[in-house]
């Protein structure tokens, strides 16, 4: 119990100062954008996102500082996963484009986390040996970086199960019209047989009579 109560405040400062997770639903020639403050210069900003449907699972993407300074910038991109240093406080913008689709609606999952640049310290306590407290820093922020890839592995995973169930979706579906369309060729072909074979009778006869 003691070392947990030691741990906690330690835990609760690798926790990030603002996080946002968004699914949007990009529209054709549609351009968004999405905004965050960041409190302090100096603050890391954690930029993630996949595009889990629509065409050909890419989009523009583009981050700009509050002095309309491009930071990141890309196109036609499927993921992306960044972190960059704010150098002022200020609002920063994040913006995607779907201009280069015509009817294709992009589903775009993206994450934007505001963390703590300056690496937390354990509390200090009496009687605790120096190397003790710094092996179980060291330890901390390895089981933090194992946390934190494990987290991209699941959102890396989770866009290739997306991807694939959105082919298989449109691959049935393209499936199912080219059935139609053949089952559709053979029934006009069927009554054009017969068409043509009952002309020949009905003129066999005429010229019989």
């Amino acid at each position: 119990m003691r070392l947990l109560a030691v741990l906690l405040p330690f835990l609760a400062l690798l926790t990030p100062v603002i996080s946002t997770a968004l699914t949007y639903k990009l529209g054709p020639n549609e351009r968004q954008c999405f905004y965050t403050f960041v409190e302090r210069s100096g603050a890391k900003v954690a930029f993630y996102f996949a595009v889990q449907s629509g065409g050909a699972f890419d989009v523009d993407y583009l981050v700009r500082d509050q002095d309309t300074r491009i930071i990141l910038e890309g196109m036609k991109e499927r993921q992306g996963d960044f972190v960059f240093t704010a150098n002022r406080e200020g609002e920063y913008e994040f913006c995607f484009s779907n201009d280069m689709s015509t009817f294709a609606e992009k589903m775009v999952d993206f994450e934007i986390t505001v963390e703590n640049e300056k690496r937390a310290e354990l509390p200090s306590k009496q009687g605790a040996p120096v190397e003790h407290m710094n092996t179980l820093e060291e330890s901390l922020f390895k089981l933090s970086g194992q946390l934190s890839a494990i987290s991209r592995n699941q959102k890396y995973f989770r866009t290739r199960e997306n991807r694939n169930f959105s082919t298989v979706r449109s691959t049935e579906s393209r499936i199912f019209n080219f059935s139609v369309l053949e089952v559709l060729m053979m029934v006009s072909m069927s009554a054009l047989q017969v068409f043509v074979v009952r002309f020949f009778f009905q003129g066999a006869r005429k010229g019989y009579v």
